[in-house]
């Protein structure tokens, strides 16, 4: 890129943005060990820089133990790099391609948390049978299908299963966990609830079949959350 470049431009003119958010990514990626959403290196938190074509993305391969702030790796939303030392994550291109398409996204995680991935492995929903189901999801965790990693063929599939559902969680089929939110910390929070309930459900259908609630109680639950819970 040449310094003419208008990605470049965006970037000087939103350089306090720029990193205050490669922080703030790094600070939620301490995160995800934390719940045990992850193990080595896999898994990883985004964020898009308002007002740009930019994003702000864990680089591949590098241990929880060892990344700081300044590893963090700037992107254009069709994952190439724009600003870094590091190669960008190999999920980039999914991420990328979901804040091309979700406008109201301003976060992305991907996890490997062990109870929500064997739901995916089995390629089985999440049924929404208990209240904080409700709350955060707003109905059952839906099902995305199988796709390699490599371009956007994931994002492809988290948009499209997205479509019409409350929920800003998905099981990508046979391979993880992707929540999106309107921050990073959000999308975080989204993952750190889905591994919750993945293994709240897991546990009660070991005593027998598990009854989703139901739609008109999850409807209130959810809005309720959504609208009047906290400060």
């Amino acid at each position: 890129m040449t310094s003419t470049d208008p990605l470049l431009r965006q970037l000087e003119d939103h350089r306090t943005e720029v990193e205050r958010l490669r922080q703030t990514v790094c600070d939620l990626h301490g995160e995800l060990p934390r719940w045990n959403l992850v193990t080595w290196t896999s898994g990883n938190v985004s964020a898009r820089v308002p007002g740009t074509d930019l994003m702000v993305i864990k680089p591949s391969g590098v241990s929880y133990d060892d990344i700081t702030a300044e590893d963090m790796v700037v992107c254009d939303l069709y994952g190439r790099l724009v600003e870094g030392r590091h190669k960008p994550s190999s999920d980039t291109d999914a991420h990328a391609y979901v804040y091309r398409a979700r406008t109201d996204v301003g976060g992305v995680v991907h996890t490997h948390s062990p109870y929500a991935t064997a739901w995916a492995a089995r390629g089985e929903a999440i049924p929404c049978a208990v209240t904080a189901m409700a709350d955060e999801f707003g109905g059952d965790i839906p099902v995305g299908p199988f796709a390699l990693i490599g371009d956007d063929s994931i994002g492809k599939g988290i948009v499209t299963t997205l479509e019409g559902h409350r929920s800003p969680a998905v099981l990508m089929r046979g391979h993880g966990v992707f929540t999106v939110g309107a921050t990073a910390k959000a999308a975080v929070k989204a993952a750190v609830m889905c591994e919750d309930v993945a293994h709240t459900v897991h546990l009660a259908r070991q005593g027998g079949p598990v009854e989703r609630l139901r739609q008109e109680d999850v409807d209130a639950l959810y809005h309720r959350y959504q609208n009047a819970y906290g400060q």
